[in-house]
């Protein structure tokens, strides 16, 4: 079969300029609502570790199709699904499945999530795609006009975004409970993986169970190590994205889309062990976005690998900071939240929130049943509302995300023009915007 571009690049910005020529010549077309009544037939790319959950996620429809490049670690959900037809390239499944499969659930390393929705999405599926939404700022835009193009339904897989208490925050916010926010700060434990080392110089011998040709999909050729797979891929700048892109579009998803944030102006990181191979040991990444609407200028700033903010002054006596979570600064008070998916916000000291509570705004937004970003999805794809980490939403903040690798790995300065997607003091920078794909 002809190889092709996945969609057309004109008008895409300079980043996405090198769009690879991966999928086989498929038929583009646009998506279709599912009816209510029926069962959507899903398929699933990836059915290990995280996988194993999103596929369970999705198991009230009908799951037609499960795709690995590793067969015993899909097993377990193999033997679960046992009327599933199986796979190891997910370009096959969708090609000889086509008129079969409604929907995709993509749950590959990081460098594999734009190939698989991509493909996906110009066949007309709609996409459930793990967090981060990609591995490139480039892709991340790419795939939010795609979707747009071919009418489907998308969700990320930052399930927060589904949960009471990032609507909450946001209403709050929109309240004005605490003012003007002008200051967010957000950490966490990651990394929980190596990196901030250097490429292994011997090779192990491959599990037979995988296709390790598959498993490195686009990334350059190296040799099979297990300090790569099946779970320490994160670190390695090839296909993770290291702590922030673990752990970033859940965590920054709360300020980003109460404060209706978009595209920074500027991005600047310091950070400690990284290297070309690896994402740092520890980093801290400050943002600047810019004042829109009644919205002052926020700055907000990211810390993993055992970095934190300063312990707040508001903080109860005898309280530290929790291993992660995120601080929300007004002018008129701070809210502090514990958690990795901002499940409880509240306002600090102890005596303000427990003050506050009485007088709590009265909900405005729409709740999602039980917090499921799953049947969220699901239901939009049958017409029900938009699922609210579409990637009009998740696009957006995963650029954001991944601006701070950039900064990162060119321990400068970025000042971004984020419509341009282009670095506009540091051109060796736009070097990293997208990235080169090889063709498998």
């Amino acid at each position: 079969m002809k190889r092709r571009d996945f969609l057309k690049t004109a008008g895409l910005g300079m980043g996405c300029l090198a769009l690879p020529a991966l999928a086989f010549d498929v038929p583009s077309r646009k998506g279709k609502l599912i009816d209510p009544d029926k069962k959507m037939r899903v398929a699933c790319v990836g059915c290990g570790g995280k996988g194993k959950v999103d596929v369970s996620g999705v198991s009230g429809e009908q799951i037609v199709a499960l795709c690995d490049v590793d067969l015993d670690r899909a097993a377990d959900t193999f033997r679960k699904y046992p009327e599933a037809k199986r796979y190891r390239d997910f370009r096959q499944m969708l090609i000889e499945m086509d008129d079969q499969i409604d929907a995709v659930v993509v749950t590959t390393p990081d460098h594999m999530h734009f190939p698989v929705a991509m493909m996906a999405i110009q066949m007309g599926k709609h996409v459930y795609v793990q967090k981060p939404l990609t591995h490139t700022v480039a892709e991340a835009r790419a795939l939010t006009l795609a979707a747009r193009e071919h009418d489907v339904v998308t969700q990320m897989g930052n399930q927060g975004h589904a949960g009471e208490g990032i609507r909450m925050l946001r209403e709050w916010l929109q309240a004005g409970v605490i003012g003007d926010v002008r200051e967010v700060h957000i950490w966490t434990n990651r990394p929980v993986w190596p990196q901030g080392i250097d490429r292994p110089l011997t090779a192990d011998a491959c599990p037979p169970s995988m296709d390790w040709n598959g498993w490195l999909g686009v990334a350059p050729v190296r040799p099979y190590n297990e300090c790569y797979a099946p779970f320490n891929w994160r670190g390695w700048w090839d296909f993770g994205c290291g702590a922030l892109g673990d752990m970033g579009c859940h965590m920054m998803d709360a300020p980003f889309w109460a404060l209706d944030l978009k595209y920074p102006t500027s991005v600047e990181a310091t950070s400690e062990g990284g290297n070309d191979e690896t994402a740092p040991k520890s980093s801290v990444v400050t943002y600047e976005f810019p004042a829109h609407g009644a919205m002052p200028p926020v700055k907000l700033v990211w810390y993993d690998g055992g970095e934190k903010p300063p312990r707040p002054d508001e903080l109860d006596e005898g309280r530290e900071l929790s291993r992660g979570g995120q601080l929300i600064v007004g002018d008129k008070g701070t809210i502090y939240d514990m958690s990795d998916y901002c499940r409880s916000p509240r306002l600090i000291p102890e005596t303000k929130m427990k003050e506050f509570i009485p007088n709590r705004p009265v909900p405005t937004l729409p709740r999602v049943p039980g917090g499921n970003p799953y049947q969220e999805w699901i239901n939009g794809c049958k017409g029900g509302p938009v699922p609210g980490s579409n990637v009009d939403v998740s696009g957006p903040l995963t650029e954001t995300v991944l601006l701070g690798n950039l900064a990162i790995q060119m321990g400068k300065r970025i000042e971004w023009d984020g419509t341009n997607m282009l670095c506009t003091n540091e051109p060796d920078a736009n070097k990293l915007v997208s990235k080169q794909y090889r063709v498998y």
